[in-house]
């Protein structure tokens, strides 16, 4: 399939893709007689793994890191399938990759939490003022608890 093709199935924009083509991170499988980019299922399978490292914070060189070791591990490196303690090494590899993964998947889920916290005060908020329910002032004209944006702050 050619890149237009490939961008509509991943989600990814042609320039994206250009770039990890130029950053080695996957590689059209053909050209075409007219110089176009062909990709395989294969290679969409590719880009869909570093789509969803991004969101991750994965590096560029981590990415590659893990498609080398995923490669080699299905033996699309030209050598065969690893054995013994390269086979064992390949494993070790990807389970920190995993545990990478699942680390900033839960400090994500931590930062939408707070997120949505804050956007429900933030609701809350404009439906106050849409009352128009003034705000509670002390004696000295300071707002009382905290300020006047202490509800749109969410603990830590």
């Amino acid at each position: 399939m050619q890149i237009g093709e490939v961008a509509a199935r991943t989600g990814l924009s042609l320039r994206t893709i250009r770039h990890y083509e130029e950053t080695g991170l996957v590689v059209p499988s053909a050209r075409s007689q007219g110089g176009f980019r062909l990709y395989t299922e294969g290679d969409v399978a590719r880009l869909m793994v570093i789509r969803r490292m991004k969101p991750l914070g994965f590096t560029l060189d981590g990415m590659r890191e893990l498609l080398a070791a995923t490669d080699r591990l299905d033996g699309h490196a030209g050598a065969g399938l690893p054995e013994g303690e390269e086979r064992q090494e390949l494993l070790e590899s990807l389970r920190g990759f995993e545990e990478a993964a699942r680390r900033r998947t839960a400090d994500l889920r931590t930062q939408l939490a707070r997120a949505e916290e804050f956007a429900t005060a933030l609701r809350e908020r404009i439906e106050r003022a849409e009352r128009a329910e003034p705000v509670r002032t002390g004696r000295t004209g300071e707002e009382s608890e905290g300020g006047p944006h202490s509800e749109l702050t969410a603990p830590d």
